[in-house]
């Protein structure tokens, strides 16, 4: 019984652990909705008002 104690986590080292894997956790949604939803929000913005001003000085 006091071998399976002695091998066991100490509780900061279980709180670091958990908050290593918040941090990671976090760190994969945010790159996530970053590369789902911002990037192509912004490329496909500069496109259209890339367009838009192509359009402009052609009629000018």
């Amino acid at each position: 019984m006091k071998n399976i104690l002695t091998n066991m986590f100490e509780f900061d080292q279980y709180l670091g652990f958990l908050s290593f894997l918040g941090i990671l956790t976090i760190g994969f949604w945010l790159m996530f909705f970053l590369l789902l939803f911002i990037i192509p929000y912004w490329l496909t913005g500069t496109f259209l008002e890339w367009i838009k001003d192509k359009t402009s000085s052609k009629k000018s």
